[in-house]
Formats: C-alpha cells, structure tokens, sequence
C-alpha cells in the first residue's frame, strides 16, 4: 500500500534582503517564471539549495528544519494521482440515489500536462483541481460517517444555500468505489458565509477539531483495549506537536492528558481555528486567508517561511502536505526510517506550479459593506491613531515580523532589515512554546477583514468588536465564540492596545472603514 505520506490521516483524527537575495539566487527567476507567457520554465520544488534558505530561523536556531531529503531520491517518488471530484450533500439534501449514480461512473484522473496548458488562465484552472485534490481517500467508513446527522450538529458543520458540505468532496478512483477525499486545501481553506456563499483560499470554517472529537468518542467506544487506544493517541501526537529543545515540550505534556482531557482540549478549538502541525491545543492557530497571498513576504503567523518567488509557495505547499517528514530539528527526527521511495507519493512539480499560480490568482469577492461617510469618518481615526505605520495602504500590511515579548533578537538575524524593534504585547504562545517558533509574528494584513474570523494569530477573538472592546485586557473577559483553554470560562486577550483608548462612536466608525476593505 502507497504511503500517502499517510499517517497524516491518524494525525487529522488527532488533531495542513540582502539574504534572501543571496541566498537564493534563483528566487528572482522563479517569482517571473510564475508570471511569464507561454511554456513557463518550472522551478524545481524539491531544491536542496533552494530548502537550505526557505525558512526563518527558530528562537534556537540550531534547532530549525534541516531537509535530509536527498533530490534523487525525493524524484524517484511516484506522482500522485487526482481524480475528478463530486460533491457532497448534507444528508438531509443528499438526491435520492445519489451516491448509486456516482459508483456507476467511470473514474477520470485529472493529468496536469504542461503540453496541453497553453495559458496561465490554463494552469488557474489545473491549480485549482489540485487545490481540491486530497492526500488519502477515506475508506467506506469515511461515507458513512458523512451520513450520520449527530455528526454534523455535534460540531455545526456549515453548508451552502444549496445544501452542499464544501470542505471535502467524492471521488471515484475505482469503478463501484466512491470515496471521501482528506486533507485537501480546500478542506481548511474554504469560507461558507452566512448567505450559504462560499469563499474558496478564505480562513475556513470547517470544524474540523471538533468534528475529530466526535469521531474520536465513536471510536473509543468501540474499543474494548482504552489503555491501549490512549496510548496511540499520545504517540501519534509526538509528529504533530513534538518539539523536545522547548523548555515545555507541547508533545510530553500531551502524553500526561487523559482521555477525557484530550477530548475537551479539541472541543474548545472554534471553526477558522487549528491545531495543526507543529503547533498544540494550547496554542492553535487561526487559519490563514490565502487571499492576497503573491503579495505577503512572509508565510505563516509566526514568518516562518520567506515567500520570495513561485518556487517557495510551491515548497512550501509541499511541506505543509507532508513534506516536513523530510526534515530533522537538531537530533529530533520524524521517522528513524522512512520506506523506500517507491512507496510513497508526492506532486508533481507540474501539480504544485500550477497549485501556487492558482493561490496566486485568488481574489475576494465583491464586499457589502459600501465606503459611506462612517466608514470615511473611520479612515480618519484609522489615520490619525497612526494605524497605516503597520498596516500600510495599499496591502495594509508593511510585511515586516515583530518580536513577542520574551524574545531578543539576534544582532545578526539574517532577516535583520524586515524587523521592528518593539512588540506589541500579543500573547506570544504560538511564536514560542511551538515548533513554528520563530520569536515573530508576521504583521497581518487587513484586507478581507470582513470575512474573516476568529482574529488574532490564535483565534482568541470572535470579532472586530471584541478586538477593539478595551475590556478584552481585563480578566474577566469572555469572547463569544473565540479559542479560550477549557476550564477558563474568561480570560484577557492582551496586546495591541492601539484602537482601545479611542471614544465608542470612533471605535464603531473605525470598524465600519476596516470592514471596507
């Protein structure tokens, strides 16, 4: 059986300057190949060179990602393959015979051939099937699963107008044989909106950590070994959260939790809010917009990875899908061994080009909220309290990291020329008691504000109102609907206090202009 890199499904149900320019000599090159007509010359995605430089150095430095991956081997990898997709229905919509009809269909396997994608509108479109494509196929258990109502309100799965559950899809791969696809992009980066529209590359919405709860409590109740069960779950754990260097290892403490515990700590992580890989469920991490993507320097909350050409998305689309069991962090290792290349699964470099072309492309669509004269009265407080130092027009971000609190940067810090010198206080969990942890956060952008949520780099806010509410410093606080920590009924959201000593009508006003945007 191929390893589809595939013990990334266990982990879902636990749980996607001067040296830049120098050391990257290709990353100019490969920023105008993304964009040039005609047969565009394809970067190479698994660059030793290329790796040696993609990422932010770590608060230890000498504990940040090593890529042992030799390219040769990497390229004896076999390509895998995409099928075309269907939707799924909530299963209160579902057609009659829907799914009869789908095993009566032929499989079709999508093929991303550069011979046949004469324009960059072409390798949109190709980068979009492969924005849906999964990484493993769900077994008949999987359907099933999607047909259990308790399911679906245990965790308030959104759907479309159209009764459409968006963030996976049906896939025929073997005649008779329909499948549930996991672990696509668009699983986690897929928005339904209130008017049951959707937003494709938006911060999603789909529970997915509550939804792994639910499935979690029907497993462990089938289980007659629970001691046994437990145990797995702690050691699938240590790839996701592992990070032994850390004074507080996310990993060994997640090895003391009890059952019981594991199950409340995911239950408490809101919609738009994960604990993926190489964070925790103490600090989780709001899902990223991957709207205005081409034009952010840095990936990722904490900056970790430099988004200096094409080639970087596309490397680091890669890792985010497995590729970081390529790597080493000082003697911590994913794997002691991995299985010969012949038995696992990669993309194609086509398959990934024309993925980041495609996140590339992507736009917000059209906004509601009309520029009236609140939100001009707005922009004036949002000018006058000196807002665009750090969220400068037109990105409304200026692509720079910010320290945390607790965290002294190095002198020689190769990104030296992209840093402020002060922090603005946040709570800096995710940028230093994780494995993504840089010292940094990225400052975020503004634009698309108006369907995002929840804010902050946790998820701890529900809304603009709360971000801006003074009395989100207090310790009686209590946000409706952001990430708090079990047992912690409130709590203070602390940091950035610029926008929390204004009057209430120039907060509203304020908030009216930034939801305009």
């Amino acid at each position: 059986m191929k390893l589809h890199i595939r013990w990334l499904a266990v982990l879902g149900a636990l749980i996607c300057l001067p040296l830049i320019v120098q050391a990257d000599a290709a990353a100019g090159s490969e920023k105008a190949a993304g964009t040039a007509a005609g047969a565009p010359n394809i970067p190479k995605t698994w660059s030793s060179e290329a790796l040696r430089a993609l990422d932010v150095p770590l608060t230890k430095p000498e504990f940040s990602a090593k890529y042992f991956m030799d390219e040769g081997l990497y390229y004896r990898i076999p390509v895998r393959p995409m099928w075309k997709s269907y939707p799924i229905y909530h299963p209160s919509k579902e057609p009659a015979g829907y799914l009869d009809d789908l095993a009566k269909r032929e499989p079709e396997e999508i093929v991303v051939d550069p011979a046949k994608l004469k324009t960059e509108e072409d390798w949109i479109r190709a980068g979009e099937q492969v924005f849906d494509a999964p990484l493993f196929y769900e077994t008949q258990e999987g359907v099933d699963r999607l047909h259990d109502l308790k399911r679906y309100e245990s965790a308030g799965v959104p759907v479309t107008k159209d009764g459409i559950m968006p963030f996976n899809r049906y896939f025929i791969y073997k005649k008779g044989k329909v499948r549930v696809g996991q672990f696509s992009c668009s699983m986690c980066h897929t928005r339904v909106m209130p008017d049951g529209s959707v937003i494709k590359g938006a911060q999603g919405n789909f529970p997915k950590e509550r939804l792994d709860a639910y499935d979690r409590q029907v497993t462990a109740a089938k289980r007659t070994d629970a001691p046994k069960f437990l145990d797995e779950l702690h050691d699938f754990a240590r790839n996701a959260f592992g990070a032994p260097w850390l004074a507080q290892d996310p990993w060994a403490r997640y090895t003391k939790l009890s059952f019981d515990e594991i199950q409340t700590l995911w239950r408490a992580i809101p919609p738009g809010v994960q604990a993926r890989v190489g964070t925790s469920v103490w600090n989780p991490v709001q899902v990223p917009d991957l709207i205005g993507l081409k034009d952010r320097t840095y990936l990722d909350h904490t900056g970790l990875t430099r988004n200096r050409s094409v080639g970087d998305l596309m490397r680091y689309a890669v890792n985010n899908q497995g590729g970081f069991l390529f790597a080493n962090h000082g003697d911590f290792k994913f794997n002691e061994s991995l299985p010969p290349p012949e038995e696992m699964l990669r993309y194609s470099d086509e398959q990934v080009y024309a993925l980041a072309l495609y996140l590339y492309s992507l736009k917000a669509p059209q906004n509601p909220h009309r520029f009236d004269a609140q939100a001009e009265r707005g922009k004036a407080v949002f000018e006058r309290e000196g807002c665009g130092h750090c969220h400068t027009p037109p990105l409304y971000t200026n692509n720079k990291l910010t320290p945390v609190d607790g965290f002294d940067v190095p002198p020689n810090h190769p990104d030296r020329e992209n840093i402020f010198d002060f922090s603005v206080g946040t709570d800096p969990g995710l940028a230093l008691a994780t494995r993504r942890g840089t010292g940094f956060y990225k400052v975020p952008s503004l634009l698309g504000l108006w369907y995002r949520g929840p804010l902050q780099h946790s998820g701890q806010v529900a809304t603009l109102e709360e971000w801006f509410d003074p009395r989100r410093l207090r310790a009686d606080f209590v946000s409706q609907g952001g990430f708090r920590l079990p047992g912690a009924s409130s709590g203070a959201v602390p940091g950035h206090e610029a926008g929390l000593r204004i009057s209430p009508q120039e907060r509203q006003d304020l908030i009216a202009f930034l939801r305009t945007l």
